[in-house]
């Protein structure tokens, strides 16, 4: 190869390495923008990926009429509504039937695309210095909250994450949509109240954690680890909940929930609580006692809810094949571990 096409060669590598530096740059706050649109940890990352291979392909086309970013998320925006037309629409076991008296519990798993997926912490919140501006990011990923989104048309849910959540311009959305700032600020203001009737009541997690809340946790993860249920009542809220996806049970209650886990839920005692974080709040990874040897197994990723001291939801979701890989956690812990 002669000197100049060396140089040709080496210019062009530098060209792409620097576009895909600057694409992956962006894949953090995009993955969380997603997984708002369509309440899914998995199409979550396959859309920005799709955006980011659609962005690659055509940067030449890129005029820097906008900035990168915005020009981002309009491809990340067309991505998600394609997805959305598709009818997809996530929920919580709490969102589609009412609470399951104890006597009546039954374990009736439902399809994996019924349900609103967990989210790890790092995959969707973008390290920040204004501790205003993260605690909107936590607060707007958490499962109620996205769980309400799901409740909104998909361009109302676009504008509603872009203008509340992000802090866009009206108009600034309204060129990415393609419409009138008039529309956006109709959209907006039919999209705040649905949020207001499905939104429920905000958690009070401080990040870090205050005194008070890990002393919380800390006895949570006693009693849990212990099966003392008398100690796990003390924690939870009256109106506590209990939901395990991909099973459509909910249980409402301390004594519906205690009485769960001294029943249908018995095989949980013994377990093992490994602390991780999931949609801005505390979260656990539960592993079991190995039914076929040492050690302990994956069962569960707990996502908690706290509220005025005392834990209001345990939201297990059980697929661990596909969660545990997804949180970076172990497929095994052994006696010597715990």
């Amino acid at each position: 190869m002669s000197q100049r096409n060396r140089g040709g060669a080496m210019s062009d590598l530098t060209a792409t390495t620097d576009i895909d530096s600057r694409l992956e740059g962006h894949r953090v706050e995009l993955t969380g923008y997603c997984y708002r649109m369509l309440g899914s940890a998995f199409e979550a990352e396959d859309a920005v990926q799709d955006t980011l291979v659609r962005a690659w392909r055509n940067f030449e086309k890129f005029e820097g009429r906008s900035s990168l970013r915005s020009w981002l998320y309009r491809i990340a925006t067309n991505v998600c509504l394609d997805m959305l037309n598709a009818g997809n629409k996530r929920a919580r076991p709490v969102d589609l039937t009412g609470p399951t008296p104890l006597a009546q519990a039954a374990l009736n798993p439902l399809p994996e695309n019924t349900w609103l997926e967990p989210m790890p912490d790092g995959r969707i919140l973008p390290t920040v210095a204004d501790p205003a501006e993260a605690a909107v990011a936590r607060e707007s990923v958490r499962l109620a909250f996205v769980a309400a989104l799901q409740h909104l048309p998909p361009k109302q849910r676009a504008v509603l994450i872009l203008r509340e959540v992000l802090a866009w311009k009206a108009s600034e959305v309204a060129e990415l949509l393609d419409t009138s700032v008039a529309s956006v600020n109709s959209a907006l203001q039919r999209a705040r109240a649905t949020l207001t009737e499905h939104g429920g009541k905000p958690a009070d997690t401080a990040n870090p954690l205050d005194e008070e809340q890990r002393k919380l946790l800390e006895r949570y993860v006693a009693a849990f680890e212990g099966y003392d249920m008398a100690a796990l009542t003390a924690l939870l809220h009256e109106d506590a909940v209990m939901t395990m996806p991909p099973f459509d049970l909910w249980l409402q209650g301390h004594d519906d929930i205690t009485g769960f886990m001294l029943s249908i839920g018995a095989g949980c005692a013994g377990s093992r609580l490994v602390p991780t974080f999931a949609n801005g709040t505390p979260a656990f990874a539960h592993y079991k006692p190995n039914p076929e040897g040492p050690g302990f197994v994956p069962w569960a990723v707990q996502v908690i809810d706290i509220s005025e001291g005392s834990i209001t939801g345990m939201h297990c979701f059980l697929d661990t094949p596909r969660w545990f890989p997804l949180f970076g956690l172990p497929d095994h812990l052994d006696d010597a571990a715990v």
